[in-house]
């Protein structure tokens, strides 16, 4: 395990995910705005689980979180870490039938919090397609500041599409407003 959430755990893939996996990832609802095609067969779904499984999260390159609740498989959280271990960039998928219950919100959390505090990252940052309205509302809802719009900047599945950039830095991360206890977030 590597970040536990009110709810949720994020953890390493195991050889068990890979149904719940591929459920999640063949939806065409939740590969619309992703970098793979819909259905994703089993086998495929199996060995990018054992991929995920065996990757390392403090080396280069992307590591995918599992995201857990109470047992099951809902989804996951993508980071590419920079070759200077200092910097990242976030991607998140969750199956739709968990989608609007926050459980998105808190996972990117926990992980920012486990980034920057545990590990001291110095900066996440995100891209999300301009039409991702849902997408580009979570990550400002949790601490992102919208940097940029890049118009038909991306080929992506047959057109062009334009970019928001995200950033989010430790220290402003650090000095963010916090909650008192009974507020909600």
């Amino acid at each position: 395990m590597f970040v536990r959430t009110e709810r949720l755990t994020l953890r390493r893939f195991t050889p068990a995910d890979a149904e719940r996996f591929a459920a999640y990832r063949s939806d065409p609802a939740v590969a619309h705005y992703q970098g793979w095609e819909a259905p994703m067969p089993l086998a495929d779904a199996r060995e990018t689980v054992e991929r995920f499984a065996n990757g390392d999260p403090e080396a280069p390159g992307w590591f995918q979180y599992a995201v857990d609740l109470d047992g099951v498989l809902i989804g996951d959280l993508g980071l590419n870490l920079h070759e200077n271990l200092m910097q990242g960039e976030l991607g998140f998928t969750l199956a739709t039938e968990y989608q609007g219950m926050g459980y998105a919100s808190e996972a990117v959390r926990g992980l920012l919090e486990h980034l920057f505090v545990e590990r001291e990252l110095h900066r996440v940052s995100a891209e999300a397609d301009a039409r991702n309205t849902a997408s580009a509302r979570l990550l400002e809802r949790v601490g992102f500041t919208r940097e940029g719009h890049r118009l038909s900047n991306t080929w992506f599945k047959g057109e062009w599409t334009d970019d928001l950039l995200f950033g989010y830095l430790r220290r402003d991360y650090l000095n963010r407003p916090r909650p008192t206890p009974g507020q909600s977030t």
